[in-house]
């Protein structure tokens, strides 16, 4: 497989700014996630790659090799990119073996051997070679259409929110078997969700999408714990977001005063806070070591449980602890903030 280099890349749709000088580079046999909200230019930015349409500017490298330039386009068909679309798009008329060998030559369309091994890697039974799409779960259509895309060997692999029509479990478990499989494969892939957790748990990089600009591009565990700002903070997981006053390596806020990063920004600031860093203690008579908060709602989803505060000063955060930790709606806590809190001048909303 063969790296990707994005450089600089507009697109207009009419009057209308789709993307606006993109750059982003996916390096070879590595799977990054392209993370943003509905409209933000995803899938036009995954359309250029394929070739399907041709940037305004910029350019688009496959390796050493300009697939698209100034002077310069390669068409689609030569371009060896393996697409894989939402909801998987096969071919109802046709069984598996021959939805995973449409795009090969006829002869090797013949080769049961490589039917085999496709449907080995992407870890499907070899008893559903013969099945029509229909006689398929959504997870097992997603399969077939990676093993469609990568039947070809192609150079890149590209999945436009592959997994968006299935249902939160089968979702995780489609997601994991095709992470592993282009990992198998040792291909370059690019995927575009607007799914964070999806994103944070398939990816080996993530970069989160804006209005058509790429704000920050980074190892998943890299975007959630040091976000560029509190837009991409607040997109790529749960964070609470407070004013805050810092001096020095200190920042006084609803919770407390709290260290932050030597080198913060001084003065009047907003401070983030991950929910999992909020520990909630019994309330006693006396000053406790921490902000005296009391619980509001409690959610809980079996291994951890989201718990609304409302602090004294009427401010309100979410804390999210264990399910066996969370306490009961209506009683009072203590709550401590652990570690660092980052700090940022203003916010940017995605």
């Amino acid at each position: 497989m063969t790296a990707l280099t994005v450089s600089g890349v507009t697109k207009n749709f009419g009057p209308a700014q789709v993307l606006r000088g993109v750059d982003l580079h996916v390096p070879a046999e590595s799977f990054t996630a392209v993370l943003g909200p509905s409209g933000c230019g995803k899938t036009t930015l995954l359309r250029l790659i394929a070739g399907f349409a041709d940037p305004d500017a910029g350019s688009i490298h496959f390796g050493a090799d300009e697939v698209f330039g100034p002077s310069r386009r390669v068409p689609p068909q030569r371009r060896r990119v393996g697409y894989v679309p939402q909801e998987g798009a096969l071919f109802p008329h046709l069984d598996v073996a021959a939805n995973i060998t449409f795009g090969l030559p006829r002869r090797a369309r013949r080769a049961d051997d490589r039917v085999d091994e496709l449907l080995a890697l992407t870890g499907l039974d070899p008893s559903v070679r013969r099945r029509l799409p229909h006689e398929l779960s959504g997870g097992q259509q997603q399969r077939v259409a990676l093993a469609r895309a990568l039947a070809p060997e192609p150079s890149i692999v590209l999945l436009d929110e592959p997994f968006a029509s299935l249902d939160a479990g089968l979702r995780e478990d489609t997601g994991r078997a095709v992470a592993g499989a282009l990992k198998a494969a040792r291909a370059t892939a690019v995927l575009v969700t607007h799914d964070q957790g999806e994103a944070l748990s398939l990816a080996d990089q993530v970069a989160v999408m804006r209005a058509g600009r790429l704000v920050q591009v980074g190892a998943p565990d890299q975007l959630y714990r040091f976000p560029a700002d509190v837009g991409v903070a607040t997109f790529v997981g749960a964070a609470v977001v407070l004013p805050a006053t810092v001096a020095g390596d200190l920042a006084i806020c609803a919770l407390g005063t709290l260290p932050v990063g030597p080198g913060s920004s001084q003065g009047a600031a907003q401070v983030l806070i991950r929910p999992e860093q909020l520990q909630m203690l019994p309330a006693t008579a006396s000053a406790g070591p921490g902000v005296r908060a009391r619980v509001l709602e409690v959610s809980y989803y079996g291994h951890d449980a989201a718990v609304r505060l409302e602090l004294v000063d009427g401010a309100r955060v979410v804390a999210r602890v264990s399910g066996s930790e969370a306490p009961p709606a209506g009683s009072e806590v203590e709550v401590v903030v652990a570690g660092r809190a980052l700090v940022y001048e203003q916010a940017a909303g995605l």
